[in-house]
Formats: C-alpha cells, sequence, structure tokens
C-alpha cells in the first residue's frame, strides 16, 4: 500500500502566516520610510533650487545697480530686517538706458517676493517709484511680484561700507566694515555701500544661509 499524502496541519499554517505576516510588516515600513526619505529629500531640493534662484537674481540687481553719481545723489539701495529696496540700470536691446526699483521683501506668510517698478528716465517718476515701494503702496507693480522661496523666516541684512572721512565724527553709519540693516541707506552713510550680506534662514532651521554681494560692477 502506497502511503497516504499528508497536508499541513494548523500549526503549521498559522506559523507560516505570523512569518508572512512580519515580513510584509516589516517591508511596509522599509517602503514607507523610503517614500519619507524621498519626500524630504525632494522638499530640500526645491528650497535649495529656490535660494539659488532667489540669490542669482539678487546677484543680477545689485551687478547693474544704478550709481551714486547717475541718480544725482539719490539713495540707491536700502536695506532692512526683512526687505530691502535698490535702484538697478535696465539695458534692454534698441533701447535706451533706464532706471528701475526693486524690492525684496519677506511677507507675514514667510514668503520671499521680488517686485520691480517699471522702466523710467526721469528722475522725478523714480523718486514716486521710490517712495512708493519703500511705503508699500506700490500696487501698481503688484502683477510684477514674484514669489522666489516659501518657509522663511527671517532675512537680515548688512551693508559694506567705508570708513569716515578724516575728522568726521564716528557714528555707527560711518565707522566702515558691515553696519546691520536698521533701515540703512546709502543716502545715510558717510560712504558709498559696496557690498551687501543677507542671511537668510527657512523656517525649522537655525543656521541660515549667507551670501555676500557686490554693489555695482566693480
Amino acid at each position: 500500500m502506497t502511503a497516504r499524502a499528508r497536508g499541513f496541519t494548523l500549526i503549521e499554517l498559522l506559523l507560516a502566516i505570523s512569518i508572512l505576516a512580519i515580513i510584509a510588516v516589516l517591508g511596509w515600513r522599509g517602503l514607507d520610510s523610503i517614500i519619507r526619505s524621498r519626500v524630504t529629500l525632494t522638499s530640500d531640493m526645491e528650497q535649495t533650487r529656490g535660494l539659488q534662484l532667489a540669490f542669482a537674481q539678487l546677484q543680477s540687481d545689485c551687478e547693474n545697480l544704478a550709481g551714486s553719481a547717475l541718480l544725482h545723489r539719490r539713495a540707491f539701495i536700502q536695506a532692512e530686517d526683512n526687505r530691502v529696496t535698490l535702484v538697478r540700470v535696465v539695458m534692454a536691446e534698441n533701447q535706451p538706458t533706464r532706471l528701475q526699483v526693486v524690492s525684496y521683501r519677506v511677507n507675514a506668510d514667510g514668503v520671499l517676493t521680488r517686485r520691480e517698478s517699471n522702466a523710467t528716465r526721469e528722475l522725478t517718476q523714480l523718486d514716486s517709484l521710490w517712495q512708493a515701494a519703500l511705503s508699500d503702496t506700490d500696487t501698481a507693480d503688484a502683477n510684477s511680484a514674484v514669489a522666489l522661496q516659501s518657509n522663511v523666516q527671517s532675512m537680515n541684512m548688512r551693508l559694506w561700507v567705508p570708513s569716515a572721512a578724516a575728522g568726521a565724527a564716528p557714528t555707527p553709519a560711518n565707522a566702515g566694515g558691515w553696519v546691520a540693516a536698521a533701515g540703512v541707506s546709502s543716502a545715510g552713510v558717510a560712504g558709498l555701500p559696496t557690498g551687501l550680506e543677507v542671511a537668510l534662514t527657512l523656517r525649522g532651521q537655525q543656521v541660515p544661509l549667507i551670501k555676500s554681494f557686490l554693489l555695482g560692477a566693480l
């Protein structure tokens, strides 16, 4: 007689199911960890790309900064916490050189935006555009606002200014070196600023990303 075929016992089936369940849980945890890491990495890459674009645009604006002589001693840059306003030269092909007011601002939602005014050749009109940008009344230029970076906690700036002329009374604004931005304007220092330092801190990060820019084509 041939031996009867022997099947799995209930205990063996339960043991096999338990092993498969453990393997499934471990596999799900590993997959979940990979997905979370991928989401975090993608978010970090987007933030890094946004910061690079913001700094590249700011560098271009600083390189094309209008000089004091061109503006007849008017202010060409004003820096304060969470915002900087400057006047840049616009040079388009087959068009005359014009001036434009550009401002970078961090709003209450933590979004860094760049706003530019209409280009002009009239200094009186430039004065109006400058005051509108400083007082946040440049609503006509709202359509030109471009969001550069989100989740910004703070944007702190300093201006590099040369030391005061011989015999001038030393003040925080003309002592030379880096001057902390507290409404410091190029019209309020003894020497014209030649550098801008930007420290951008994102939400959830304690260490800011710091970058320095030369002002004008030096």
